[in-house]
Parts: C-alpha cells; sequence; structure tokens
C-alpha cells in the first residue's frame, strides 16, 4: 500500500520513475533493519491509518506524507539525534525535489516535534505528532504488540535499567494536560491511551 503513495507522492514532483523506485528502496532498507521491531513500515502505515479519515483538515497534505516516510529514517536506541538526522534526510530529499523552502521547513518541523510530542501552533504539526502516538489509544491487543516490539528494539538494556526509563517515558505521557493536542485524536483516544499508559507502567513496576 505505501509504495504506491509514494510512488504517486514523487511523481507529483519528478516525472523519473527510477526516482521514486531508488527512494523507496532506501526507505525500505532503513526500515527492515534487523534492529527494528516497532519503527517499521507497518509503523508507518498505523500513522497513515490515523491521518486519512482526516485528510479533509489538514492543509498540505503531501508534506504529511513526506513526514511518514522520513521521520523515522534514522534510528538509533544509544543516539538522541534520530529526530534531527531524519529530518536532515527528508529537507535533503525534498530539496532535490525542489519543493519551495517553507514547505520544506513544515516537514522538518513535523519531524523533529515528534521528539517531544509538544502542542504547536500550526495544526497540521500537531494532527501528525497525535498520529505518530496513535497506538497509545488502540485496542490493548495492539498496544501490547506495540509494548513487546519496543522491548526487543532496547534488548541492549536489561530489564533492571529498561523499566524505570520506560516507567519515566509513559509517565511524562501521563502528566502532559492532553496526551493527544487535537480534538479529534483527543476525543477517540485519550481516555483508552491513559489505561494502556496505566496498565503498562503497573506491569513494568510487578504490580501485575
Amino acid at each position: 500500500m505505501l509504495e504506491k503513495i509514494h510512488t504517486e507522492l514523487i511523481f507529483r514532483y519528478s516525472k523519473n520513475p527510477s526516482e521514486a523506485n531508488v527512494l523507496w528502496k532506501e526507505i525500505l532498507e532503513n526500515h527492515t533493519k534487523k534492529n527494528r521491531f516497532y519503527h517499521t513500515i507497518t509503523h508507518l502505515e498505523n500513522i497513515y491509518k490515523h491521518l486519512v479519515p482526516i485528510k479533509s483538515r489538514i492543509k498540505d497534505w503531501d508534506m504529511i506524507l513526506f513526514a511518514i516516510f522520513y521521520h523515522d529514517f534514522v534510528y538509533n536506541i544509544l543516539k538522541k539525534n534520530n529526530e534531527e538526522k531524519s529530518a536532515d534526510k527528508a529537507a535533503h530529499i525534498l530539496q532535490s525535489l525542489d519543493i519551495e523552502n517553507k514547505r520544506v521547513s513544515l516537514c522538518r518541523q513535523m519531524i523533529i516535534a515528534t521528539k517531544g510530542h509538544q502542542l504547536s501552533e500550526n495544526d497540521d504539526i500537531n494532527y501528525f505528532t497525535d498520529a505518530d502516538l496513535g497506538i497509545l489509544g488502540e485496542k490493548w491487543e495492539n498496544y501490547e504488540i506495540y509494548i513487546k516490539a519496543v522491548r526487543k528494539e532496547y534488548s541492549y538494556y536489561p530489564d533492571f535499567l529498561y523499566n524505570p526509563g520506560r516507567i519515566k517515558v509513559l509517565n511524562h505521557f501521563l502528566k502532559m494536560p492532553r496526551i493527544f493536542k487535537t480534538d479529534h485524536f483527543y476525543n477517540t483516544l485519550e481516555g483508552k491511551a491513559k489505561q494502556n499508559l496505566c496498565i503498562e507502567i503497573k506491569m513494568l513496576s510487578g504490580s501485575v
């Protein structure tokens, strides 16, 4: 599904068929690396799934699509600059397609915003970061698959290091005034997300 969407996206800015193929193979290669269990093509598909129903509310759909494809292009659990490096990659690709700087900047902002998921003045950025967190508010069966995949990605760390760190991340979201910044995602996912996060905290702390 995403390959077709990506090809159509690139063709809106380039008539070179080989360019779309090369760019997609690069995206696919990065998202199928052996150290990835959650940050995969499936994650990108899930973000897309959450955004399609509200496509009419988004001002620059193409920049949303580019942000989906590149926001986790660079992913290394030992580094803290993954978002910045992914944003740099996206900017390089968009500039090579002669996309105007204002839109390139928007795409960069979307990607970097996934680092802290804070409220933005730009609605498109809020929709994108909310969709990136969409898994938090899905049914428990999906959430459980997600947390197991994340644990595999962080298998480098033993439980006594991973569990407190993960709990800190979960509490960060719970202490936010709202996990989801847009009314659409808040109304549909907020309650379930808080429930899922609390259950995971209890599991990590040995209370379940």
